[in-house]
């Protein structure tokens, strides 16, 4: 089965509810009602998960839909020449721990004791906690969908045995940037967007978390084994070939940071642990279904190796303000569908005050971080004034202005904090 598609291709990703019925018994049912509802519909939602009109009996099987093209496209469906491709996953519910304990450092060698670290995190995909992360993160037009493309290209390559020695291909994808702008974020959605785009070739897939800072044991040598286990158990995944394993390295500095600037006062462990990590990624991208995903926030620090090992290095910014006006809508619109701010166009409203556009244009230079945090203030704000009534909706004019004077406050304090460190120098 081909991973990829052509620009007529629509995607559609139909959640499932949890049910015992096996899905090669109710597919082609649901495939026949979804058809007949996307040509009879006027319209239909893009990008954006809905809830479709179905009988009864098939309605009771569908949670979401997701209707999305590879390139992002948010046209108008055609009513002749779509092609739609459908794929129905079931979400995997957290464990209380969700690691599978394959992956627990017993002390790290350590004989005195010492509690053991978790060296890394184990989560079946598709998992329910990433469930419409793919869609609420925004960045600028088709970065997503970008990598999504070169993540299949490049696992296309490896299930056609092309010869790396001919072809470069380390399936080794690096996102770096300031913090807060969603890396780590946008790399798990990236792995549950594959989990669920490429269950036709394999049975199941796996996010293997490295936590980085619990391969550094304070035992003289002992770091370059603890990594070389570690991929020993990722080996074990990967041995088998139904399973896509996705490894996100966060913090990759931590462990790939440049040789060339150690001094000599630093722990020869610390060279011993990028050795380790570059013979081990030589070793692990002979197997075809492994997928590599590395972040950081100091790609400076990275060591040549490891950055000439990348295929594709992708800068991910700070939000500009069509950006941020997106990420600002989605956010009053959940606020709206729970009930806290009145339900409102934000259209209408934007165009006859323009408070949305004022509010974007004045975040411009902070995080999705930072601005993902800014209702939660403006609500605190507005709850301490007058206007604030127990129980009553707040409207979207009061919100917005109150978003407004959180966002105030934060560039004040941020200001402030400037000021200090210049005073410091």
């Amino acid at each position: 089965m081909s991973f990829l598609s052509n620009s007529s291709t629509v995607h559609v990703e139909v959640r499932l509810r949890c049910t015992n019925i096996r899905l090669s018994t109710i597919r082609a049912g649901l495939e026949t009602a979804l058809q007949q509802y996307f040509q009879s519909a006027i319209s239909l939602p893009r990008n954006v998960s809905f809830v479709p009109e179905l009988p009864f009996d098939q309605a009771q099987l569908v949670e979401t839909v997701l209707l999305e093209r590879d390139n992002g496209d948010g046209r108008a469906l055609q009513s002749t020449g779509t092609k739609f491709r459908f794929h129905f996953y079931e979400p995997k519910r957290a464990e209380p721990h969700c690691s599978s304990g394959i992956f627990d450092e017993g002390g790290s060698g350590d004989t005195d004791g010492t509690v053991g670290v978790m060296a890394a995190d184990h989560v079946l995909l598709p998992a329910s906690q990433f469930v419409g992360l793919w869609e609420n993160l925004i960045y600028e037009s088709g970065l997503k969908e970008k990598l999504l493309k070169f993540a299949l290209s490049a696992l296309t390559f490896s299930q056609h045995r092309v010869n790396t020695n001919v072809i470069a291909c380390n399936r080794l994808l690096l996102l770096h940037g300031p913090p807060g702008t969603g890396k780590t974020s946008l790399c798990r959605a990236l792995a549950q967007k594959l989990a669920i785009r490429t269950q036709g070739s394999y049975a199941y897939t796996h996010l293997v978390e490295i936590n980085s800072h619990s391969l550094f044991s304070k035992w003289f040598s002992e770091s370059g084994k603890l990594v070389a286990r570690l991929f020993a158990k990722i080996g074990e995944l990967v041995a088998d070939p139904k399973n896509l394993v996705c490894v996100l390295i966060d913090e990759v500095e931590s462990l790939a940071y440049a040789r060339n600037a150690m001094s000599s006062s630093e722990p020869r462990d610390a060279m011993r642990v990028v050795n380790a990590v570059l013979t081990q990624l030589d070793d692990i991208k002979t197997c075809s279904n492994v997928l590599i995903l590395a972040t950081s926030n100091l790609a400076q620090s990275i060591d040549l190796a490891f950055l000439d090992r990348a295929d594709i290095r992708q800068y991910i910014g700070y939000p500009d303000m069509t950006a941020i006006r997106a990420i600002y809508k989605t956010m009053l619109a959940e606020l709206m569908s729970v009930g806290v701010v009145q339900r409102e166009a934000l259209e209408a409203e934007d165009a006859e005050e323009g408070l949305l556009t004022q509010l974007a244009e004045q975040s411009v230079g902070l995080s999705g971080r930072r601005l993902r945090k800014l209702p939660l203030l403006a609500h605190a704000q507005y709850t301490s004034s007058d206007l604030f009534e127990l129980d009553q909706k707040i409207s979207l004019s009061d919100f917005l202005d109150a978003m407004m004077m959180a966002l105030e406050k934060h560039l004040g304090e941020q200001r402030l904090l400037k000021l200090e460190s210049l005073e410091e120098l």
